[in-house]
């Protein structure tokens, strides 16, 4: 994952003009919808950031942040032993909360690999810990019913033939020195390692719901799809995993299949992202705090509310999100990402019906002050999250005409209401129910 919004705007600004018609493969609009079909109704999911930077505890671009040398960074190959990693409970963590999917990252930029490769010796089995950490999670997941993805780093910064370039840790702001500090590196010999690798996963795990390739920064000593081999790399996936559903971090912009959704990071949308000449499928990654590694010493944690709001927010604008854990060096959750998690999911368990299957409001309905609108198209239930409780009394301008019925969701409590010039006037309890955002249930005729 990037570390800020620099190199947020740096991949921004290196998206081409998206031209209409230009593909890589012969799928339809409605043979993608169907193979994407579950991820828009499951709206909610798990991002789980862990590697040797979860030793050091102060940002997952330790590495880069502070310009260790592989060397320097050893030290935390050889400490790694997360002893309290349990599978099981992450993924019952991860249910619990209301999440339906899960992506963890098989390796990071550092290059550690979470996952039994034979193409590396620089991976979890070789550590004191012993064990293939990817196999625990999938098998864990899946016993949960949730869906499984894997994040892979098209970066590395352990390999030995990874160029080095302008995000690197030896990164230079000599240019003229690039030439030399890359001598006897053999870029095509680390894209061969990436291929084999991302076959390794797509090959040994059983069916991987999600790929996360992370990312792309083309231009002056940068990397983009032709370093990378990206459409020959999006080819064989195609083939491993034919239902898979893959980011849009390989500079493959210029093709309407170069990828299945779009990828805001750390912010929210204004309105529903359009790629070529339509409302286009998109998950905004965000982390409990600032960092996607565990971070010691962070302060930034968003409460329960903020966390809803940009559920509901981004459901509402016809996206999913994708909400980061880093667990610990030991192993498991840090006491703050699971009090968030017990926060969301204690909302979810009776208001979820207000998240799964659903999306943006149709454009005649207008959300009320201060309040957000969820839409389930095949129930045709329209859902008012009120983000600040309204004393008695909510006005629904223009809705007259349209209500069937409405209640408190949560408790299935009808709500009263009256109709009067176009409008309608909602009658709530005064004592707001014991949810941090209460939803309020509209059944359209």
């Amino acid at each position: 994952m990037k570390k800020s919004i620099i190199f947020i705007i740096s991949i921004l600004m290196t998206v081409p003009t998206f031209a209409q018609n230009k593909k890589l493969g012969n799928e339809t609009e409605e043979q993608r919808s169907q193979r994407m079909e579950w991820w828009t109704n499951d709206r909610f999911g798990m991002f789980i950031h862990f590697g040797l930077y979860a030793l050091p505890a102060r940002h997952e671009w330790v590495k880069q942040n502070e310009r260790l040398t592989t060397e320097q960074y050893e030290k935390y190959f050889e400490l790694f032993n997360p002893d309290l990693y349990d599978a099981k409970a992450w993924a019952k963590k991860a249910k619990q909360s209301g999440m339906k999917y899960a992506v963890i990252t098989s390796k990071h930029h550092e290059g550690f690999c979470l996952f039994d490769s034979k193409f590396t010796d620089y991976k979890s089995t070789n550590t004191p810990f012993k064990r293939d950490l990817i196999k625990e999670f999938v098998e864990a997941y899946r016993a949960e019913g949730l869906k499984v993805g894997f994040y892979y780093s098209l970066i590395d910064w352990h390999h030995p033939h990874f160029t080095i370039d302008r995000v690197h840790p030896q990164r230079t702001n000599k240019t003229e020195d690039y030439a030399k500090m890359n001598e006897g590196r053999d870029f095509s010999i680390y894209r061969k390692y990436l291929h084999d690798q991302v076959r390794e996963l797509l090959t040994n795990y059983g069916k991987i719901d999600i790929l996360w390739l992370d990312f792309s920064y083309p231009g002056e000593y940068g990397k983009g799809h032709e370093e990378w081999g990206s459409k020959e790399l999006l080819a064989m996936i195609r083939k491993l995993q034919p239902g898979i559903i893959v980011d849009d971090r390989l500079d493959l912009g210029e093709y309407e299949d170069g990828q299945d959704f779009t990828t805001p990071e750390q912010y929210k949308v204004d309105k529903w992202p359009e790629r070529y000449g339509r409302k286009f499928p998109w998950e905004t990654c965000q982390t409990f705090s600032g960092s996607w590694g565990y971070y010691r010493d962070e302060t930034s944690w968003k409460n329960t509310k903020q966390l809803l709001v940009l559920l509901i927010e981004s459901v509402g604008k016809g996206g999913n999100l994708l909400l980061n854990v880093g667990p610990t060096g030991r192993g498991d959750f840090d006491y703050r990402a699971d009090a968030a998690l017990a926060g969301m999911g204690e909302w979810m368990g009776h208001n979820n019906r207000s998240i799964y299957g659903c999306t943006e409001a149709p454009d005649d309905f207008k959300a009320p002050a201060s309040s957000l609108l969820t839409y389930n198209p095949k129930s045709k239930r329209l859902y008012i999250h009120l983000l600040d409780y309204p004393l008695q009394n909510l006005l629904l301008p223009g809705y007259a005409g349209r209500i069937k019925y409405a209640q408190l969701l949560h408790d299935a409590s009808e709500v009263r209401f009256n109709e009067s010039d176009g409008n309608v006037n909602l009658s709530l309890p005064v004592i707001k129910p014991n949810y941090e955002i209460p939803v309020v249930e509209i059944f359209l005729k």
